[in-house]
């Protein structure tokens, strides 16, 4: 359906300005809506709000001059108590509901939602809660939701387990944290050139000196680095290593090594199990045969149990390292030139965040060969026990000696 004139410009005012109105004054701000957008007004800013339209009338006439006595959110007598006061298991109802899937919500592992209004609704009758979907929407945005446009950020088609694999990512994580056991986030960062250029972004600087760079990004003697991150999700912690050789298996598991050695084994000296989510593609690859041989090496050396979670193709951004850890690297280093190995060291590991993320990085100049066969004899010799849910995806690898 086309939009109506200014049904855009309402539908952004609605999302930046109701969270922080009372009843009132939500009711008029959509009554502004109706009269704004005009004939069929009344029924979009339903859709928009989700309000009832007996709700939008009163907004209205309140708008062409019945006014409330002062103070009054409501005419004298009206409204009945809050669904969350006549219902008081309403609410936790909903957090359970949307626990295992709702994005980004930091109190949890891993969150993310395609439920609607109406299913939600819907599945809150079956329980024995009756209410409406203007209701739920009231909720969901004093819990910190709102609706939102589609946003460029999947790699590829959605595969059709993607949901339950999203499930089963959160249920392990959460039984690893509440067994005590370590739980961390890999991925390498895309490689930076080193020297005297360009970085996008700007930082304050002295009016009419910017900082000079070269006009021509030519691969200098420097060459480029790839840092790697391993992301402690439950400490918000992390490590980097900052490679100046190929990224490939080996340099990603010798990074993981690097963390437990430094902050894992100090941080969980009881543990017996590794949890690590990853994307599917690279160093850290679902696919990669010789990830897996390192990854034997690695629970050789620490005596570790480690269990793999993929995340789905073209899902790699829901991984928490993109947006805990490497969003705040690019951000603390924006606008500054990467002039030396150090420079890119220090930077990343100054990167700070006001939910207490602490950072730790160290240069590896070890070399890391590409084209590394793993033979069919060397496969059968890790111990992997894949899961009867896409084993390719969820698969554990445990130690064929002690430490």
């Amino acid at each position: 359906m086309q939009d109506l004139p200014h049904e855009r410009d309402f539908q952004t005012q609605w999302q930046l300005l109701s969270p922080h109105l009372d009843e009132r004054g939500r009711r008029l701000l959509a009554a502004t809506g109706v009269v704004m957008l005009g004939r069929g007004g009344l029924r979009r800013v339903e859709e928009i709000t989700g309000m009832a339209k007996a709700t939008l009338r009163s907004g209205v006439a309140e708008l062409n001059g019945e006014l409330l006595p002062t103070g009054r959110i409501r005419r004298p007598g009206a409204g009945r108590p809050r669904s969350t006061v006549a219902d008081p298991g309403l609410s936790a109802a909903l957090d359970a509901l949307i626990d295992p899937g709702t994005r980004g919500d930091p109190e949890s592992p891993l969150r993310w939602t395609t439920k609607s209004l109406s299913t939600l609704a819907a599945e809150l009758l079956e329980q024995g809660h009756k209410v409406s979907r203007g209701t739920i929407r009231r909720l969901l945005v004093e819990k910190g939701f709102s609706l939102q446009a589609n946003s460029k950020t999947f790699e590829g088609g959605d595969h059709p387990d993607r949901d339950a694999q999203f499930q089963k990512v959160h249920d392990l994580v959460a039984s690893h944290q509440n067994d005590g056991q370590p739980v961390i986030s890999v991925d390498a960062k895309k490689k930076e050139l080193v020297g005297n250029f360009r970085n996008a972004g700007a930082e304050w600087l002295p009016e009419g000196e910017p900082t000079e760079v070269n006009v021509y990004d030519f691969v200098g003697e420097l060459g480029k680095v790839t840092p790697y991150g391993v992301y402690d999700v439950t400490n918000n912690e992390a490590w980097v290593s900052v490679g100046t050789d190929h990224d490939t298996s080996a340099f990603a598991v010798e990074s993981i090594l690097r963390w437990w050695t430094s902050m894992g084994r100090p941080r969980y000296p009881e543990a017996t199990r590794l949890l690590i989510t990853a994307d599917g593609g690279g160093s850290n690859g679902s696919r990669v045969r010789l990830w897996k041989k390192e990854l034997q090496r690695l629970a050789d050396d620490t005596g570790l149990t480690i269990t793999v979670c993929h995340f789905p193709p073209g899902t790699s951004k829901w991984n928490k390292i993109e947006h805990r850890l490497f969003s705040h690297i690019s951000m603390n280093w924006r606008g500054r030139p990467l002039v030396n190995h150090e420079t890119v060291v220090n930077l990343i590991a100054a990167t700070r965040t006001s939910t207490g993320l602490t950072v730790r990085a160290e240069l590896d100049r070890g070399p890391y060969a590409k084209g590394i066969k793993v033979s069919d004899e060397e496969m059968g010799r890790i111990q992997i026990q894949r899961d009867v849910f896409h084993g390719e995806w969820n698969y554990k690898i445990s130690p064929m000696r002690a430490p």
